[in-house]
């Protein structure tokens, strides 16, 4: 069978081996040895075998039973599929829509063999951009990559998969051509109830403290925290959620095994572990400016909402939420200083379409379900507003310097002399006036002059009358 016809079995070395590499010696159509092949799903693996895990059984390498049938359970796509994709992830850059429109049209290996010059070149493609897939594609090993993440314990999922989050085709062609991913949790079932947060990377105090309490707050509500593992913002949203023993996502913009920034190392090896870190670029790849942004396009379709936590005009997470906005996520924004530059764009963001949000409770009501409400806000509740109306009004006809007499306290209220005394015992009874002869006079406020001590209750006078008339 070629490599050209319906690929089968036997396609897999036909697109990717070549002699003197890999397995090396076959040519192009040259169907593996039986057994060496992948192993139909539908009939399960040969008795006695454990199931291999992504490109590890070509390189004559096993991985343990546990983890074989977990992949099994989650791979949907056939093997050489899944090779071409890989392989395209070295050809190809993030977000290229140009190069979704092929793989839509074309399938991931005619565009491969399109690409290296094995096969027609894709519509409007220039030589020049051929020229570079060819270099590019001289160093492109997929079953080795596919090996070194299996290594590393990961995996690289694709469109189709059972754990591929179907949210990321919202993307269309800018829909990544697969995902390199570290951890063992279903990203798929994750991403369902996800929420990014991010922000600047040169944040202030006010800046990490906010996001580490939404991280946290998030984590304890069950919500998975997204965010790019960057300084900053993103750093502090990952420790709060790893702090309070949740769940977090973290999306690079290098290969999974390439941590970067390099001071987070540590971080990003704590969240493999507790959590998922996934990338679009294969093992190995170093991250550029373009490709930040870009990877902020994944962060943005990935989960239901993005909260902003301090943004200057010019900044990445900026891109999220618009991209957020773009895709129909919420967009949050979490306010500052009006006299901070790093605040400038959160406000900005918070002048449009994004909600205002102050804490995880919040984020939790805008972007969750039915009873997912935040606490209702309301200042402190103080005796005087416990009176009834008629009583208030007596007490607020009282007049701060004393020597209120009851006929002047009476036309004050608006009551009756008899009504207005009535009053005036129930205040007295509830600490609020003092008697003195036939004058009635508010009970002072405690100063500290007096004899009060850090601590003291304060006087209920000092929280019913502050002003004079």
């Amino acid at each position: 069978m070629s490599a050209s016809s319906t690929p089968g079995r036997g396609a897999v070395p036909a697109l990717f081996s070549e002699p003197g590499r890999g397995q090396g010696g076959w040519d192009e159509g040259q169907v593996l040895p039986e057994g060496r092949g992948v192993p139909d799903e539908r009939k399960g693996p040969p008795e006695g075998r454990d199931v291999p895990v992504e490109g590890q059984e070509l390189l004559g390498e096993r991985a343990t039973p546990d983890d074989g049938q977990e992949l099994a359970e989650r791979r949907r796509v056939p093997e050489e599929e899944r090779l071409a994709r890989a392989a395209l992830t070295r050809l190809v850059e993030p977000g290229d829509e140009t190069v979704g429109r092929w793989l839509r049209r074309m399938g991931p290996m005619a565009l491969w063999r399109a690409l290296t010059g094995k096969g027609e070149p894709p519509p409007g493609a220039t030589g020049e951009r051929l020229a570079g897939c060819a270099l590019r594609a001289a160093g492109a090993d997929p079953v080795a990559d596919l090996a070194l993440i299996a290594r590393c314990g990961g995996r690289f999922i694709c469109p189709g998969d059972l754990d591929w989050p179907g949210q990321l085709d919202d993307l269309g062609d800018a829909r990544p051509v697969g995902l390199w991913v570290r951890g063992r949790a279903d990203l798929r079932m994750w991403a369902l109830r996800s929420v990014a947060v991010v922000g600047a990377r040169a944040c202030s105090d006010y800046g990490a403290y906010v996001a580490a309490s939404l991280g946290t707050g998030l984590a304890e509500r069950g919500w998975v925290v997204v965010s790019g593992a960057a300084h900053g913002v993103d750093g502090a949203a990952h420790r709060g959620a790893l702090a309070a023993g949740g769940a977090t996502i973290a999306v690079l913009a290098s290969g999974v095994d390439v941590p970067y920034p390099r001071a987070h190392a540590e971080l990003i090896e704590r969240i493999a572990e507790q959590g998922l870190v996934l990338a679009e670029l294969p093992p190995g790849a170093h991250p550029t400016r373009p490709r930040f942004v870009l990877r902020n396009r994944v962060i943005a379709a990935l989960t239901r909402g993005t909260v902003v936590v301090e943004a200057q005009y010019r900044s990445g997470s900026l891109v999220t939420a618009r991209r957020a906005q773009q895709l129909g996520r919420s967009t949050m924004g979490v306010p500052g200083p009006v006299t901070s530059g790093l605040s400038a764009g959160v406000h900005e963001l918070l002048r449009g379409e994004a909600v205002l949000v102050t804490d995880a409770a919040e984020v939790a009501e805008l972007i969750g379900g039915i009873g997912d409400l935040a606490p209702e806000r309301r200042g402190p509740l103080v005796e005087r507003d416990l009176l009834d109306p008629v009583t208030a009004r007596v007490l607020e006809a009282l007049s701060a310097r004393g020597g209120n007499r009851l006929r002047d306290v009476a036309r004050e209220s608006g009551t009756g002399c008899d009504e207005a005394l009535g009053r005036l015992h129930e205040l007295l009874a509830l600490g609020f006036v003092e008697r003195h002869g036939d004058r009635w006079e508010l009970v002072p406020p405690v100063r500290r002059s007096d004899g009060a001590r850090r601590g003291d209750p304060p006087n209920r006078g000092n929280r019913v009358k502050g002003l004079r008339r």
